[in-house]
């Protein structure tokens, strides 16, 4: 079977087609923001395969809402959020409602030099991936996305303090984590 695709498509067209759910048109947005969203997803996953199930989740999700979007909005900002949203409906199923409690939140402050300056994207990415479901959504949802507690305790279904705490112990673990690795002080735990 021969698709023709359109040589001058613009982004109007492309909603327009993907709402008739025209496979090409699918295939393409897919293909454009395939690289970006699984960059977004392998920050809530804890492997690449956990990334993929979000990823290929969310895009389903895309597909469903594409009517929805607002001309004239960013399309890459919609699918984001989608992927987003996506990642922490995955979490909330792994966690099941599990919270941890507010212990050991205190500023952290070192002399030492920057771990994460000396550390790979890869070495930093793993890291991230090595935090517990809750610590990493907490993570992503502040360092990376920029919400506040509030927002994420609503988000999550915990207490602000939760947020809060998990966010301490976040930075706690991955201080560890890349400190490890970067100075050699026992490659795995």
């Amino acid at each position: 079977m021969s698709i023709a695709l359109p040589l001058d498509y613009d982004e109007r067209g492309l909603i327009q087609a993907c709402v008739r759910q025209e496979r090409w048109a699918q295939k393409l947005l897919y293909e454009e923001f395939y690289s970006k969203m699984m960059g977004v997803c392998l920050r809530y996953a804890t492997d690449d395969e956990d990334a993929l199930d979000i990823l290929h989740e969310g895009f389903i999700k895309v597909f469903k809402n594409v009517g929805k979007y607002q001309p004239g909005t960013s399309l890459s900002a919609w699918i984001r959020r989608i992927m987003v949203n996506t990642a922490i409906d995955y979490y909330r199923k792994a966690i099941r409602r599990r919270t941890e409690g507010l212990e050991q939140a205190f500023d952290l402050s070192t002399g030492e030099a920057d771990a994460v300056s000396q550390c790979t994207e890869k070495e930093i990415l793993e890291a991230v991936q090595r935090l517990s479901p809750a610590y990493r959504a907490v993570f992503n949802l502040y360092v990376i996305e920029g919400y506040s507690h509030r927002e994420i305790a609503e988000m999550l279904e915990v207490t602000e303090s939760t947020s809060r705490s998990n966010l301490v112990k976040a930075r706690i673990k991955l201080q560890e984590l890349l400190s490890s690795r970067t100075y050699g002080y026992g490659e795995e735990e």
